[in-house]
């Protein structure tokens, strides 16, 4: 299996809203998707999934669930070694529905005007 690479320039947005995800995160995403089981501290973070999904779908402009998986899996794979499959993903992408909502607010109100 080859890797395949992604531009400096992507990867670098790539690095920022994965800090800027977790900045947020620990702040205050948090409190919108805590986990009240045994699988409180998944491999995956909540933190990759939400990069994930924002990065596919601001830079390469891929909207649906199946095509930012696709997309995550052929070429951000040495980046998320342990992306789950698409069903788990999708399962966590719902479940961290209030946390878009979050997101977006704050993303909002630190551009407006």
């Amino acid at each position: 299996m080859s890797i395949i690479m992604i531009p400096k320039v992507k990867e670098l947005k790539l690095i920022a809203i994965y800090f800027y995800i977790c900045d947020i995160y620990d702040s205050e995403l948090k409190y919108s998707c805590q986990r009240f089981s045994n699988n409180n501290q998944p491999e995956f973070t909540d933190e990759e999934v939400l990069t994930i999904y924002l990065y596919i779908m601001h830079t390469e402009q891929r909207l649906k669930i199946n095509q930012i998986h696709g997309f995550a899996s052929d070429y951000l794979c040495s980046w998320v070694p342990l992306l789950p499959s698409y069903e788990a993903f999708n399962m966590r992408i719902n479940r961290l529905s209030e946390s878009f909502r979050h997101l977006s607010n704050a993303l909002l109100a630190g551009n407006c005007p």
